[in-house]
């Protein structure tokens, strides 16, 4: 097995997901099944203690496997609640996927469940499938380490990003649903508790079947009379704005936002070398928050999305939606210092993060709150315009095409795909092996980060531009804008497709791609 460098070593001591040595070295040395429990866990958040789910390995929150290392994992429920994980960016056996009653119910307190499958190579991550257990932190990440990143002369960090509120989800998704507490759509709230808490493919929205499904709100056409209006993609004006429509970029303010548990009052500090380099894997956990990835005066380079290499983008901000994933290299100067990785809220003040210092340096106290606050994320797609495979999906023929129709508004609070909330869906077909062609069009004013399971997509289109782009299982579809991707249909059978915003998702947004053989 090969050694670790001292750079090496240092990243297994400092990186997020672990204690004091990687959890690999040991795993490698045996076949036996990795554990892994998801069970509660008390959280210091500014001097108050929270009691949150997690996932727990041999070596803390979070899980990494060696290259060409099979994911094989007994999951024990701990919890005294139903729960079932999905394996985000892997793409498993769909018996496997973790979805509830897809084919799966949930695990019981108690109960123990077996995986077993090929790892994809990456920065990905895990998470329950129950939308109000993950926004109670039951998520970690899932690293599989390729032969490169055992070689490299390089740290790894991870950043694991989270918003956090001190209510229960289903205090949470009531405000959200009754327009912050009160106003039009306030009595909708009560519907969230039923779907959310059995996991959302169980058949029974309840209450939120009577709402308004096509209604975009502001004023605007619903989504499914704007199907036939093309060249809408794209017409975002700047600052959001579009036909004298105000973009809804946070629909929530959380108490907390948390990189690796912690707070800016007390941030994670990851000693680094002077003249170092650094892998920062940065994975999207929150519920609802985008977040730019800002590294000062650290220069960076973009080199992977959602586990996915790309063609190096130099910066020093990244944004990235929930349940996306990105790599960046940083080299780190000659000298000796501190280097804030800071993760902003967009739209807002609000920002976390931690800090790469060497040994000795000044480390200064960062506000939790920005002087001025973050712009919107790529509502032009620009940034996602400049992300090339490296690795691009083969050019065949295409299969079959789907026009998936983005809508939905903040009151009544209820978000759909081509006009339907989950349970009144029509499924999106396929037929395995057969190259598929999405194209998510957006007519609400919110963005959305739309995830397939079980399939790597690439990124084809952006408002009727052809481009080659990211291969990625998440992407972010702004407000008014159209985003295209390819994909190669897999097993057969129901994969979830959904929007990973979980209040989103809470109040119905998801649909189901249907392979057959």
């Amino acid at each position: 097995m090969n050694t670790l460098s001292r750079r090496g070593f240092l990243a297994a001591s400092a990186a997020a997901i672990g204690a004091a040595q990687m959890p690999h070295v040991a795993l490698a040395q045996t076949m036996a099944p990795i554990s892994l429990k998801a069970a509660t866990r008390t959280l210091d958040i500014d001097g108050r203690a929270a009691t949150v789910f997690g996932l727990v390995g041999p070596g803390g929150q979070g899980l990494i496997l060696d290259p060409g290392q099979r994911f094989r994992v007994d999951l024990t429920n701990d919890l005294d609640v139903g729960t079932i994980i999905h394996w985000h960016g892997q793409v498993p056996p769909n018996v496997q996927d973790g979805v509830p009653d897809m084919p799966m119910p949930l695990l019981a307190p108690g109960e123990t469940r077996s995986y077993d499958f090929e790892a994809q190579p990456g920065t990905h991550w895990m998470h329950s499938h129950v939308p109000v257990q993950e926004m109670q932190l039951l998520a970690a990440p899932l690293i599989v380490r390729s032969q490169e990143d055992l070689t490299a002369d390089r740290q790894e960090v991870v950043m694991f990003l989270h918003d956090f509120s001190f209510k229960t989800p289903e205090e949470v998704l009531a405000e959200i649903s009754g327009g912050h507490g009160g106003g039009h759509g306030a009595g909708h709230g009560a519907d969230f508790g039923a779907p959310t808490a059995q996991g959302m493919p169980m058949e029974g929205m309840g209450g939120i079947q009577g709402m308004d499904h096509g209604a975009m709100g502001h004023g605007a056409t619903d989504g499914m009379q704007m199907r036939n209006m093309p060249g809408m993609g794209g017409m975002m004006g700047m600052g959001g704005q579009m036909s004298g429509m105000a973009m809804d970029l946070n629909d929530y303010d959380w108490d907390a936002y948390l990189a690796n548990d912690r707070t800016l009052s007390d941030p994670e500090l990851v000693q680094v070398e002077r003249g170092g380099r650094i892998r920062l894997r940065v994975i999207n956990a929150a519920a609802a928050t985008v977040f730019w990835i800002d590294t000062g005066g650290a220069e960076a380079r973009l080199v992977a999305t959602d586990g996915h290499a790309v063609q190096p983008v130099a910066g020093t901000r990244f944004g990235l939606a929930m349940g996306q994933r990105l790599d960046l290299d940083i080299d780190l100067p000659n000298e000796g210092g501190a280097w804030p990785i800071l993760a902003l809220r967009e739209g807002a003040r609000e920002r976390t993060g931690l800090i790469l210092a060497t040994q000795g340096a000044e480390v200064r106290r960062i506000d939790a709150m920005a002087e001025a606050e973050a712009s919107a994320f790529d509502t032009d797609l620009a940034q996602e315009s400049r992300l090339i495979a490296r690795d691009a999906l083969p050019e065949r023929p295409v299969g079959r095409r789907h026009m998936l129709m983005l809508g939905g508004s903040m009151q009544p609070y209820v978000w759909t795909i081509n006009g339907a909330v989950w349970g009144q869906h029509q499924p999106i077909t396929a037929r395995s092996g057969e190259r598929v062609v999405l194209s998510f069009h957006n007519m609400s004013m919110m963005a959305h980060p739309m995830h397939l399971h079980g399939h790597v997509f690439q990124v084809v289109g952006l408002n009727g531009r052809r481009i080659a782009g990211a291969l990625r299982d998440t992407v972010h579809v702004p407000p008014m804008s159209m985003v295209d991707v390819a994909l190669y249909a897999g097993e057969a059978a129901r994969w979830m497709l959904h929007c990973h915003h979980m209040p989103h998702l809470a109040t119905g947004m998801m649909t189901e791609f249907a392979v057959t053989a």
